[in-house]
């Protein structure tokens, strides 16, 4: 695929997906080039729903194939919590830090063997003139009760990884790539494209 438009003004999810798509993609945009288009609501009640609105309204705002990716972290304790609302969690404009300290408060008190959640992520590829389609990927670990780590962001530094022992934060890039939730959706979206044929 010659380009491909990431919707997202997220930082850290762009530098991540960016390597992970350098392989089949020339040219990688952000909604950053295109400062006029509006980010789509996330109104969506799901991962896929809201990736699909943000692919499709990039798309058709741009003309370009565009490709959205919702995520988030689903705790069992918390009967799915935060999920679709990972992202504003403590409110909207919250930082990292808040939502992580929202997540820690709710999650008092709840033992060690009670603590499993799991990162999930819908990656939607919307292609102008066509229907768009959707990936899925998840990661298992362990909610920690206190952060460990300075690399990645959003939950990573609480979130541990059992085959590792460490948190996403303290896994380099690279790793946090090959085994990510976002790394495996991406992966299925890359064999899409075709192995990095034209299209």
């Amino acid at each position: 695929m010659k380009e491909v438009l990431i919707a997202t003004g997220n930082r850290g999810k762009l530098r991540e997906l960016e390597l992970l798509l350098n392989p089949c993609v020339q040219k990688v945009y952000s909604l950053a080039d295109f400062p006029d288009v509006a980010p789509a609501v996330e109104d969506g009640r799901t991962f896929a729903e809201n990736a699909i609105k943000k692919a499709t309204a990039a798309a058709h705002a741009t003309g370009k194939p565009s490709l959205a990716d919702d995520s988030g972290l689903v705790v069992e304790a918390l009967d799915g919590v935060p999920g679709v609302f990972s992202a504003r969690f403590a409110g909207e404009g919250a930082t990292d830090a808040q939502n992580n300290a929202k997540l820690l408060q709710m999650m008092a008190g709840i033992p060690a063997g009670a603590r499993k959640a799991s990162f999930r992520c819908a990656a939607a590829l919307c292609i102008p003139g066509k229907e768009p389609v959707v990936f899925e990927g998840e990661v298992k670990g362990v909610v920690l009760e206190a952060p460990r780590g300075t690399e990645g962001f959003g939950y990573d530094p609480l979130f541990l990884v059992p085959e590792y022992g460490k948190t996403l934060a303290e896994l380099p890039l690279e790793v946090k790539n090959r085994i990510s939730h976002r790394s495996i959706a991406l992966g299925k979206v890359i064999q899409y494209i075709g192995n990095c044929k034209e299209s």
